[in-house]
């Protein structure tokens, strides 16, 4: 994850592979994350799990269409990266679902976005934070709430 990203926790009142497995419900997120508009999946693996998956966003500036490529590499989460397109330059993210010891779990939420349109580094943090801690949010309600 590169420095300039943005990174915040939240603590969930759920079990790790709960979080998961909602956080991996790609086509679920129009219901509980308001920038997503539409989701398709394109490519699975062996596992069922999403590996190439086409978004249309609102991006608060404008809507926005990018491919994000899913690497499950990590232990306790997954990551992804953007295919450099119309809108997107470069974006890299990542989940982490860390146990605590009371039963619930701390969700880590990186991202950092290189949109393909001009807009100040100060805007671009901000859109950052906002997307981050609304996705923060619609997930514990989603995970809480299922």
């Amino acid at each position: 994850m590169a420095m300039e990203g943005t990174v915040q926790r939240i603590e969930v009142s759920a079990e790790p592979q709960h979080i998961y497995e909602v956080a991996l419900d790609l086509e679920a997120y129009p219901e509980w994350t308001n920038a997503v508009k539409e989701v398709e999946i394109l490519e699975e693996d062996e596992h069922g799990r999403p590996l190439r998956v086409e978004f249309r966003a609102d991006a608060m500036i404008k809507e926005i269409n990018y491919t994000l490529v899913y690497s499950y590499e990590m232990d306790n989460g997954f990551s992804w990266t953007a295919e450099p397109g119309d809108d997107i330059t470069a974006m890299d993210g990542s989940y982490e679902f860390n146990e605590l010891e009371d039963g619930s779990t701390e969700v880590l939420y990186a991202l950092r976005v290189d949109p393909a349109f001009t807009v100040p580094g100060f805007l671009r943090r901000q859109a950052e934070k906002q997307i981050v801690s609304s996705a923060l949010r619609g997930l514990k309600k989603r995970a809480e709430g299922s």
